[in-house]
């Protein structure tokens, strides 16, 4: 074997190590935003999304419901979350 010549070996371990930082990559970045979601969305602090307003929440699981607009649910929809005893 020369100086300058790759055995067919190294050639197959690098590729194959290529191959496993491609998909160990596509895993990581592709569970960012899950993982952003759940950090920082409206179920880190125990809220729900709701439509409009958070009475429909204290009517069904008593409570005081209190929306937090500094959190996302999306369009037409309000982050409520509960912040007392319950009523019952």
């Amino acid at each position: 074997m020369k100086k300058g010549d790759l055995s067919i070996n190294v050639i197959i371990v690098a590729a194959v190590g290529l191959l496993i930082l491609v998909i160990l990559a596509v895993l990581l970045f592709g569970t960012g935003g899950k993982i952003r979601a759940g950090t920082e969305g409206c179920s880190a602090i125990g809220g729900q999304c709701q439509p409009d307003s958070c009475s429909a929440l204290a009517d069904s699981e008593g409570g005081l419901w209190i929306p937090d607009p500094s959190k996302d649910c999306g369009e037409q929809q309000v982050c409520c979350y509960r912040t007392g005893g319950s009523s019952n």
